[in-house]
């Protein structure tokens, strides 16, 4: 077969890695053209390898792979943008490594989804040029709720179809969105969770407009954790598994805060 034909040039973000034999690593990575792929990066772990740090674990990096039998085989690897000022902190770590656990924890099969792709990448640029993390997160969680087929309902009750009113009501992972007060009397059960409507107004906000229009709104502190609650709450439904970043960055952010407050 022809050289051109086995071989694809593509851009990527790593999303995992694990070695493979004595110096090899599986790369987990999800590209322009190709979507989510599996690839072997052989000889990577050896110290004078050319590919070493071009694959970190949510690095963007032009890829040149070839198709082997049953995996793609990375012949050669460029960074394209390393997202250097998350990898500064163990926070900034933590929300990278949790962008690209969700996107890999919802995405399953190989096929190419560039809207997917450029949210992946523009969230990453966001965090990365320190945009606030609780803005950037959860537009980017609902961004990709929709893209996948999971998008929440949150403007009319998912039981009775009525419109949301300016009141506390329940959020529903079973359910897909919001269910009104008096129907969440009725529901009850454990996949019922609480939000205030000072909370679900933000995440409409979110859910309804472009980034552009949502970056510099300024989230008061007190709701920043019910917001953020809330979405965990549906994604890790949603899923039915929890995801590992999430605990990291509390903790991160947890020991942050108490350095400020001894400083």
């Amino acid at each position: 077969m022809p050289e051109r034909h086995r071989t694809i040039r593509t851009e990527g973000v790593i999303l995992r890695r694990k070695n493979f034999g004595e110096t090899d690593r599986l790369l987990t990575v999800f590209t322009r053209k190709l979507g989510r792929i599996n690839v072997i990066a052989k000889g990577v772990r050896k110290p004078t390898s050319r590919k070493t740090g071009h694959v970190e674990p949510f690095m963007r990096s032009t890829l040149l792979i070839a198709k082997g039998r049953n995996l793609y085989i990375l012949t050669q690897a460029e960074t394209i943008d390393a997202y250097i000022p998350l990898r500064e902190d163990l926070t900034g770590i933590g929300y990278g490594a949790y962008v690209v656990e969700l996107l890999d924890a919802f995405v399953y099969e190989e096929g190419s989804h560039l809207t997917l792709y450029k949210l992946l990448t523009s969230t990453l640029e966001r965090l990365s040029r320190g945009d606030a993390p609780e803005i950037v997160l959860r537009y980017y969680e609902l961004r990709l709720l929709e893209e996948v087929g999971f998008r929440p309902e949150l403007f009319h009750c998912v039981e009775c179809g009525k419109e949301i009113q300016e009141q506390n009501q329940y959020f529903s992972g079973k359910l897909g969105g919001v269910v009104c007060p008096s129907c969440g009397e009725m529901e009850r059960g454990n996949h019922l969770w609480r939000v205030s409507a000072r909370a679900l107004k933000y995440l409409r906000h979110f859910q309804r407009n472009r980034y552009p229009d949502v970056k510099d709104i300024s989230v008061p502190a007190s709701l920043v954790p019910e917001i953020k609650g809330a979405m965990r709450y549906y994604v890790v439904y949603t899923l039915e598994r929890n995801l590992n970043s999430p605990d990291f960055i509390e903790l991160m952010e947890r020991l942050k805060g108490k350095g400020t407050e001894h400083g």
